[in-house]
This record gives C-alpha cells, sequence and structure tokens, in this order.
C-alpha cells in the first residue's frame, strides 16, 4: 500500500531512497492492466497487446510441399544401389495442383509446391541428370527428405501468440502464416503528459535569456508511441500551484497514467510535490539511489497511475526506460519481460561509491562484451546517440575491472 506524499526539505522524497533493484519490482507490479478490448485488423495491430490468445486457423504449412527444386519420386520399390532413371510424368510449380504420381514414373517439382499423391521423396536436382523427358538419378536421399509435411510447423488450433504478447512485425507475420486476419487486443493505454518549468519552450522557438529547449515532451511522446500508447493530454504546466492542480484535475479525468516531467524536487518554483500531495497522491518510490535519476516517484493520484519524472532529459529518459516502461507494460497487460543480458565489461571503470549508476554503453555482437561510456551528466542527450542499451553499475562498485559481469540494458527498437 503506498504512501501518502509528505514535505521532504532535502528533496529525495519520502524517507531514504529506494535501491534501484526494488524500485524496478515496485514498477512491475504498480499497474492492473485497462479494461476494454477492440478487435483490429492484424495490419492495424501493431503495438497493441493481445487480449486474447491467437490460435491458428490450419496448419502450416498447409499441405506437403516440397523444400527443394529436384523431383518428387516413390522410393518404395526401386533398387537400394545402382542408378534410376525415370519418366518425368508432370511438372508441378508452387500454385499449382498435383495429379496423383503415376507408379514408376518422377515429377518435375519446384520450392513450395505440392507434393503429389504417392510420392514420399523429393532429390535435388542438383543429385540428378535430365531433360524435359527422363531424369536419371545417380544416389537417393532417405526417404522422406526435402519435404516439408502438413502442419510440422504449427498444428491447427496450436496457440501461436498468447495473450500479452505485444504484436511487433514478427508477431504480426506469424499471425498471418497461421490464417488470422483479425486480433484482439486490449485498448490503447490512455496517456497525460505535463511538462513544467517556464523557462522550457517548444524545439524550435526563438530562445530568450534563461531559456532552454523542450526535449522530454517529444522524447516521451516518441516513446510513447513506440509503445502503443495514447497521448491524450499534452500541455505545458505553468509554474504556479493553481496552475498544477487544474492540470493535473483535467489529466485524471482522461488519463490511465499520468507522466510529470520536472517540478518534483523541493525548489521553490517546483510546484509539482505540492499538487500531487494536496490531492492524495500515494507513494509506492518516493525516490531511487540511482545516478542520473534520483529525483523520481512512482505512485498513483486517484485512479491514475503517476510517474514523476526528473526534468532534466537524461535522466528522464533514464528513468523512463528502467521504471516507466514497467508500469506502461503493466497497463496494457503485456507479458512481464526483463530485458537484462548478462556480460563482460570491455574496458575498466574507476568511480565513486554510493549510488547505482547508469551510464550508456556499447554492444560487440562479435566478444558479446559492452564498452562502458564516462559519467553522465543528467541534461545531455549526445551521449546516448551512439550507445545501443546502458549498463547499471552497482552501488557498492568503485572499480569495474575489465571482463568483470555487468547488466546491459538494450534500448528498445526505435527508443
Amino acid at each position: 500500500m503506498g504512501q501518502v506524499l509528505e514535505k521532504d526539505p532535502c528533496g529525495c522524497g519520502v524517507g531514504s531512497a529506494m535501491p534501484l533493484e526494488q524500485a524496478m519490482i515496485a514498477a512491475s507490479q504498480l499497474a492492473r492492466p485497462v479494461s476494454g478490448f477492440e478487435t483490429l485488423p492484424l495490419g492495424k495491430s501493431s503495438g497493441r497487446v493481445l487480449a486474447q490468445p491467437v490460435l491458428a486457423a490450419g496448419n502450416v504449412p498447409i499441405f506437403a510441399a516440397s523444400a527443394m527444386d529436384g523431383f518428387a519420386i516413390r522410393s518404395h520399390g526401386l533398387k537400394e544401389v545402382g542408378r534410376w532413371r525415370l519418366a518425368i510424368s508432370q511438372r508441378i510449380v508452387a500454385g499449382a495442383e498435383a495429379a496423383p504420381l503415376l507408379p514408376g514414373t518422377a515429377a518435375r517439382i519446384f520450392t513450395g509446391a505440392p507434393i503429389p499423391m504417392g510420392a514420399d521423396t523429393v532429390v535435388m536436382q542438383e543429385n540428378a541428370t535430365y531433360d524435359d523427358q527422363t531424369v536419371t538419378f545417380h544416389n537417393l536421399p532417405p526417404v522422406g527428405s526435402n519435404i516439408r509435411h502438413a502442419g510440422e510447423e504449427i498444428a491447427a488450433g496450436q496457440e501461436v501468440l498468447a495473450a500479452g504478447t505485444q504484436m511487433t512485425a514478427r508477431a504480426i507475420a506469424v499471425a498471418a502464416s497461421a490464417g488470422i486476419d483479425r486480433v484482439s487486443v486490449r485498448r490503447q493505454v490512455r496517456v497525460a503528459l505535463l511538462t513544467t518549468g517556464d523557462e522550457v519552450r517548444p524545439a524550435g522557438s526563438t530562445l530568450r535569456a534563461g531559456q532552454i529547449n523542450d526535449v522530454n515532451t517529444p522524447m516521451l511522446s516518441a516513446l510513447l508511441a513506440q509503445h502503443g500508447a495514447q497521448l491524450v493530454m499534452q500541455e505545458h504546466v505553468a509554474d504556479t500551484l493553481a496552475a498544477h492542480m487544474a492540470a493535473l484535475t483535467t489529466a485524471l479525468a482522461h488519463a490511465d497514467l499520468i507522466i510529470t516531467s520536472g517540478g518534483v524536487s523541493v525548489g521553490e518554483e517546483d510546484h509539482m510535490r505540492a499538487a500531487v500531495q494536496a490531492m492524495g497522491a500515494r507513494v509506492t518510490v518516493p525516490s531511487v539511489a540511482l545516478k542520473p535519476v534520483k529525483p523520481v516517484t512512482l505512485g498513483h493520484i486517484g485512479d491514475a497511475c503517476w510517474i514523476g519524472l526528473p526534468g532534466n532529459p537524461m535522466s528522464a529518459f533514464v528513468t523512463f526506460l528502467l521504471l516507466g516502461l514497467p508500469v506502461l507494460a503493466g497497463l496494457s497487460g503485456a507479458a512481464s519481460q526483463d530485458f537484462r543480458q548478462n556480460l563482460r565489461a570491455a574496458n575498466t571503470i574507476v568511480r565513486s561509491s554510493g549510488r547505482a549508476e547508469v551510464r550508456p554503453a556499447s554492444l560487440d555482437r562479435r566478444s558479446m562484451t559492452v564498452t562502458i561510456g564516462g559519467t553522465v551528466h543528467s541534461g545531455r542527450m549526445s551521449p546516448l546517440l551512439d550507445a545501443g542499451g546502458c549498463v547499471i553499475i552497482p552501488a557498492d562498485v568503485t572499480t569495474l575491472p575489465t571482463g568483470a559481469p555487468v547488466d546491459f540494458i538494450p534500448f528498445p527498437q526505435g527508443a
């Protein structure tokens, strides 16, 4: 059960900061799936989460088919040794119907074409000498070779995609191969994104002294879209308590998830903490002992989940990757996944202890090692551009030698 948010003079949240591992578990358990389903054409289901399992409408392959260009024969009855010279009785291409194989003959056949009734083996054309009328084999493969049998990949009625599967291009391909054209998915998670800070202006604006470009709104909007969420409200909130409370009230009326960016520290112009406190927020994660993330809060406001992200873009990105995506997955009903990979460090890192630390890293797939970047500034995004993911360095580690095991988290595709 969450605790009510209280004032915190240190700016660290209620009580001491939560260890990262504990915060990640809490994030994965914060939300229940939204109610409501809809049926979509398969081609429009990308990014959505299955509400019901997908069962194959038929066998895959649908019929026994040739896996090679060659000749379909009935090997039973042929002598075990010697040369075999057979008349070619028919020619079968993909998409054509095959007549039953005449006894003692071969059928010229191509990849994907149906196996004629009576045939039990396909001989590769590379192992044959042939013209338009006859074919000669110098050796025969084992009975059943080079045939894809009906249902050997997927049987009719078999579950091919489980409920909770997020529909990717690969999942769509599997469903289509199983004869499925429509799928039942959960409705999209409705998200309200509130950005704070009078100094923050839309990218492309003419900036006055002291103003900065808004990075978090387009960045978080893109991440939400890539994970199938519906952005129902996006607002830049003025730096007043009244404006914060008004925006939160509107968000509560429309959203399953409220994401706020900035305003969770204790500066005189940071009003988000006071606003959510006044609205009775229930906090599950008051703060996280992680660099560069610390000012982050997870909990509930009314019936909606709330993620209070830092205002600094790097911190907001890392926080959403580690803690926001599990909350979004919980709301969407997606099956829980741990994307961490235990790999080896390709370089040595020396640092101060105290907090766990996230650093950008690049994966070498040949050696399955990661090169870890330097300490990142919470407001700088450029170190992420060339990185394939990030590593988590435990709080008590001051020296991470080359070859040491590390947890590598690849960035989601498109992130």
